[in-house]
């Protein structure tokens, strides 16, 4: 499971879309989309109810507290609206020790109110916990206490009797209404493979519910089969969080693959580089460069597995060598292509891959005065480090490799060692 955090705006189009599939009833949730490219009298041929009724406005970037840090507008006709995000609109902003620019806004109906409903339901390992409060809105962290929860084990049906706990304190004029109300979101949660869904506050219009904040993730490996109940859906980075150039073609060579392909730049004058086969491992290989002191030194995080063919790792290498590489100062580097031990890929044809890239890159490598040092196990491992050895004699730069006899710890200790000592 890949939680991946998505927009308001598609949380609450996908609730609408679903609700009524669901229910046999219908929420009239309205919402908008503005960004930089927005025509707003075009949005408003497509949205009319925009230029005939009150609005808030927001932006949808993925942080939270907006309304305590000043950044929800209330009350606004169409025109106070476009002055709200012409004024925000790509200005940068600070929240919860991050920085980037405002890109996305919702723009929705605004909805006077009295009581504010707290729902959160979150996937895990067994089951979903559902929680429920009617004491929602701002000060839900301040009013924890009256937060009822319930956990909802895989294969068993959400029934009454399990969710009267939950709202076992409503007045009986509302109390059947959002029982109703969190059978069906629940339903509509397992259905599109929500792994986290909150909605603080809901509230009631006309005694029907209706979400005014909402947030939400997706299993995006479960993509495969929700591809048409989706629909156009979008998963942005981390606010504060924008990709490079070479980050976005792997991107792009990640979602063209059936493989997993990453790539973050950490340090782009980073002394110390990584292109690790395995998740696991990628993660082992950068947490201990970072335990013996040098995480300053790392330049990246990288990570390949999903047996990627020949062609997806040479191009996956070379954008790696690539920003190992760039602008050499004259001092030492290392780059570290380890992993585990594979149970299905062949490494030696991942490892013809990475040859390839490193004969490519020969010139680059012997500038920045690289060090390379790998470690692997698995199908054909004794193949690919043969010809990894092969290559350092061919091409005259340092290369040291392991199989599954050294370390992975180890490995990363050689190549603080080597960027440590004297020239």
């Amino acid at each position: 499971m890949a939680r991946k955090k998505i927009r308001e705006y598609d949380s609450k189009r996908l609730l609408k879309e679903h609700f009524k599939r669901l229910s046999g009833s219908e929420l009239e949730i309205k919402s908008a989309q503005v960004t930089e490219s927005t025509d707003f009298k075009e949005l408003v041929d497509r949205e009319p109810w925009l230029s005939s009724t009150k609005l808030v406005v927001k932006p949808d970037m993925l942080f939270g507290k907006r309304g305590k840090s000043g950044l929800v507008a209330l009350n606004l006709d169409l025109a106070g609206v476009a002055a709200f995000v012409k004024e925000r609109l790509g200005k940068e902003v600070e929240m919860g020790g991050c920085k980037g620019p405002i890109t996305t806004f919702i723009v929705e109906p605004f909805v006077p109110h009295n009581e504010e409903f707290y729902l959160n339901i979150v996937s895990e390992r067994l089951g979903c916990s559902i929680s429920f409060s009617e004491c929602g809105g701002i000060e839900i962290e301040e009013n924890w206490d009256k937060v009822k929860t319930i956990f909802v084990p895989t294969g068993v049906a959400f029934t009454s009797e399990l969710c009267a706990p939950l709202v076992a304190t409503l007045p009986l004029e509302i109390k059947g209404v959002i029982e109703e109300f969190i059978k069906v979101i629940y339903d509509l949660f397992l259905d599109l493979d929500f792994t986290f869904l909150e909605m603080n506050p809901f509230t009631l219009v006309n005694g029907r519910p209706y979400p005014l904040d909402m947030r939400g993730e997706l299993d995006d490996t479960a993509a495969f089969k929700n591809f048409k109940k989706w629909g156009n859906i979008e998963f942005p980075m981390p606010f504060g969080r924008v990709m490079s150039p070479t980050e976005s073609f792997i991107h792009g060579l990640d979602e063209k693959t059936s493989a997993s392909l990453k790539f973050t730049v950490l340090n782009p004058k980073g002394r110390i580089w990584t292109m690790v086969a395995g998740g696991g491992a990628s993660v082992i290989y950068a947490d201990t460069v970072g335990d013996l002191g040098y995480a300053s030194e790392l330049g990246n995080y990288a990570e390949y597995s999903g047996a990627p063919n020949e062609e997806e790792v040479l191009q996956y290498a070379r954008v790696v060598i690539d920003c190992a590489t760039a602008e050499p100062d004259g001092r030492k580097r290392a780059l570290v292509i380890g992993g585990g031990i594979a149970n299905f890929t062949d490494v030696a044809a991942t490892f013809s891959g990475i040859i390839r890239a490193l004969k490519e890159k020969e010139a680059k490598l012997k500038a920045a005065r690289m060090h390379l040092y790998g470690r692997r196990g698995g199908p054909n491992y004794q193949k690919g480090l043969a010809r990894m050895r092969s290559l350092a004699e061919e091409i005259g730069i340092p290369i040291e490799v392991y199989g599954p006899e050294a370390t992975m710890t180890g490995i990363c200790k050689q190549a603080i060692e080597c960027i440590s000592a004297a020239a």
